[in-house]
């Protein structure tokens, strides 16, 4: 017998259980380290400029001169005030501009796919493409916000659902140009290739807010915050149910803070991410990491996913207060599989209250059995006080693969009322469980009789 491994594994056992509380001061240094935007006091009114909120005139060209309006004061306040614009192409930031939509103002997008051309470098399921432009899209900005109480809708539930049946050719294009690290100035795709545009994108963007206003029908994802950092999302709400309707899906992302915020999606409610395959592992100094989410009600597909596309790497992520306010599929849900490689660690979860779902925590590594050569580590992975009501599937997951075994999963005050099936855990190393109740609470023995 290897005494000195044994040694070591106890150590190590002993480190993880005494460092597995959830780390408040940790999380407070990330939010006081995150800066809001410093906005310039210009301001513009759009409808000053001849802009009209009557849902019929195209007001594209007012929203571009309010925003060179902006550039040319060195930022501002954009102020959209009662009434529904409809603009037939993307609103294009600058450094230093508030988007600010006033109570009773609604930006209605158009569904034309032509008027998202010229094509932007953007990232499309992980794999760094140009395709059509965001509906709002900011590349390599500073200081932007969108603030107010107003809506933003993007009409995704006519022409661009459309475009889910035919996305496959422009998906499998773009998987196979990240695995042959085809140069991105080659990797064009846009029309003919129906891959739909994401709602929001800030893209290598910094000290970035958006703040209590309303997401309505996006085409695709509906707030993608790519390679960027120093990052506010708090008070929003959605209603946005088309397929791959994801509510916030930071990528490659770094000191992020979403707090109080309301959804109901189509897809997954947060979705940490970090690349996908051969480009993620090239990414590997910037993984997804420093995020914080807490306050927040889930409705939707999941509540709080990581992966799969986290071939960078996802660490120090946050998740507290938090509960249902429907139904959903997964609680938490930590996913990968032997094409991604990278790394998920250091994962808290603490007080969450979920309703029915068909499973209340899974961990797996092997998402679609998909894969070979690129096992993920995930490790270093901690649940306390958590509760649900039913869970029609399984309460608790963990797969890992014998080769590659999930390490260090701490279980501390779980409680599901009921569940098909109670625990499965396979291929996991140092599972620390403690105060975990699943179905009704065990009795003292009865006596022989």
């Amino acid at each position: 017998m290897n005494f000195r491994y044994l040694f070591l594994l106890l150590i190590s056992c002993l480190s993880f259980a005494q460092n597995n509380n959830f780390p408040g001061d940790k999380v407070n240094e990330i939010v006081n380290r995150i800066q809001l935007p410093v906005i310039p006091s210009y301001q513009i009114n759009i409808a000053k400029l001849g802009a009209k909120g009557d849902s019929l005139t195209n007001n594209k060209a007012i929203f571009d001169k309010a925003m060179a309006l902006c550039k040319k004061n060195k930022g501002g306040t954009i102020i959209v005030p009662k009434g529904i614009y409809k603009i037939n192409g993307p609103i294009h930031f600058v450094s230093n501009v508030n988007l600010k939509l006033e109570k009773g103002a609604r930006i209605k997008f158009s569904d034309n796919p032509d008027d998202y051309l010229p094509m932007v470098l953007t990232s499309w399921e992980g794999t760094m493409v140009y395709n059509y432009s965001p509906l709002i899209y900011a590349y390599d900005c500073e200081n932007i916000a969108i603030t107010g109480e107003g809506t933003l809708d993007g009409e995704g539930g006519k022409t661009w659902k459309s475009f889910k049946a035919k996305e496959n050719e422009g998906k499998n294009l773009s998987r196979d140009m990240n695995h042959n690290k085809v140069p991105l100035a080659d990797r064009k795709l846009g029309k003919g290739y129906f891959l739909r545009p994401q709602m929001i994108q800030f893209f290598k963007c910094k000290n970035i807010l958006v703040e209590n206003i309303r997401i309505e029908d996006s085409p695709f994802w509906c707030l993608h915050l790519l390679q960027s950092q120093s990052i506010t999302v708090r008070g929003i709400s959605y209603k946005s149910l088309n397929h791959n309707n994801d509510g916030i899906d930071p990528e490659y992302a770094k000191d992020v803070l979403i707090e109080n915020v309301t959804f109901d999606n189509g897809d997954d409610n947060v979705a940490i991410k970090a690349g996908r395959d051969d480009e993620g592992r090239a990414n590997a100094a910037t993984p997804s990491e420093n995020i914080v989410i807490r306050n927040c009600n889930f409705k939707g597909l999941h509540g709080v996913v990581i992966g799969s596309e986290m071939s960078a790497g996802v660490q120090n992520v946050f998740v507290e207060n938090c509960k249902t306010g429907g139904y959903l599929k997964r609680g938490i849900y930590l996913k990968t599989n032997a094409d991604r490689g990278g790394f998920i660690k250091n994962i808290f979860v603490r007080n969450i209250q979920l309703g029915e779902v068909e499973d209340c925590i899974y961990i797996t590594a092997n998402y679609h059995g998909e894969g070979k050569g690129h096992q993920s580590q995930i490790e270093n992975i901690s649940f306390s006080n958590i509760t649900c009501n039913k869970a029609s599937a399984a309460g608790i997951v963990i797969q890992g693969f014998p080769d590659k075994k999930i390490k260090n999963i701490s279980l501390n005050n779980i409680e599901i009322k009921w569940a098909k099936n109670a625990i499965s855990s396979e291929n996991a190393e140092n599972v620390l469980m403690n105060e975990v109740v699943i179905g009704e609470r065990a009795t003292v023995p009865s006596a022989a009789k």
